[in-house]
């Protein structure tokens, strides 16, 4: 039992040590991010107009952003194989992970694909909400154009609806083209749609560009939930400490502006490294080989071989 034990700690306990960092990591992504809106004094008026749907959506995102950032990395296939030949740096239990880089990189597809799912299906609901609940206490707040306005208009006329129906309907695709059946059926429909991904990374820097989702600025000078003269129909909840404060009055109008995009913090990085390493490869690949033979062996084992100039051919090729 204990040899078996220190056997599986030895082959799979670095698999499962990096599987709980990253199950983790997305957790704790997803609960901060949720919290911050939820709470956070800079988005009490958003969060009164869309409610959960907002927390559900800004903290889904969060992790997309993570993932879409590693899904990248497992794909550097000869920075890994590097990395594997450097005694040095790689032991044996690094090099049984980067074995398992394919599995890292499935995993990261799957939850892209997943928390797509909860991301789109919270902005649904915010732009129910967004006509619904349109303020006109804050019309900087509104990305309606007015009261009850169609929200397949507000996705079809807006920045962020229109690339989010792209990214949707190019993450549909590779979700698709990655099953079993038309990977081994037709490889070359795997491969092309997979490279619809470099489209998927522009449109997704471009998402947040239109600015749909605003936070308060003056915080300080206009506390949330403060008595504002002339206020309209939106109620207003006053504790006992604003009373005491100024007699809870506001100093000035609340300010809003919209986020600046993140996502290409998280993605630019691991993008460029791949699109680095792609060229490598390619002009390696350019480089003429001579294939000397084809040998077909037993239970369909085929052997090539070939001649490349100024190869040496290193483990995990």
């Amino acid at each position: 039992m204990a040899v078996s034990l220190r056997s599986w700690v030895a082959n799979e306990g670095g698999k499962h040590l990096v599987l709980m960092l990253w199950m983790g990591a997305n957790t704790w992504l997803f609960l901060n991010t949720f919290l911050l809106y939820s709470t956070g004094q800079q988005y009490h008026y958003l969060y009164q107009m869309l409610g959960v749907g907002l927390c559900i959506s800004r903290a889904s995102a969060s992790v997309l952003n993570l993932n879409c950032s590693l899904v990248l990395l497992p794909m550097c296939r000869s920075l890994l194989t590097f990395i594997r030949g450097v005694h040095m740096v790689s032991s044996r239990k690094t090099r049984r992970l980067l074995d398992k880089s394919k599995t890292f990189h499935v995993a990261c597809g799957v939850a892209v694909c997943l928390f797509s799912v909860v991301h789109v299906s919270a902005h649904m609901v915010n732009m129910v909400n967004f006509s619904a609940s349109y303020s006109d206490d804050f019309p900087a707040l509104n990305l309606a154009r007015y009261r009850g306005e169609d929200p397949k208009l507000i996705i079809l006329t807006t920045i962020p609806g229109v690339t989010g129906v792209l990214l949707v309907l190019i993450l549909l695709l590779i979700f698709i083209s990655s099953s079993y059946c038309i990977r081994v059926s037709n490889y070359e429909i795997f491969w092309y749609t997979h490279n619809l991904f470099i489209v998927f990374y522009i449109i997704l820097m471009v998402h947040m560009v239109g600015g749909a989702l605003k936070y308060q600025t003056n915080t300080e000078a206009h506390p949330p939930g403060c008595l504002r003269p002339n206020q309209s129909s939106m109620e207003q909840h006053v504790d006992l400490d604003q009373l005491e404060d100024d007699d809870g009055r506001c100093r000035e109008d609340a300010h809003f502006e919209p986020h600046r995009p993140q996502t290409w913090l998280w993605v630019s990085g691991p993008l460029c490294l791949y699109c680095v390493e792609r060229f490598y490869r390619y002009t390696r690949s350019s480089a003429p080989v001579t294939i000397v033979a084809v040998i077909r062996h037993p239970c369909n084992v085929i052997e090539l071989r070939m001649l490349k100039k100024n190869f040496k051919a290193r483990p995990g090729q």
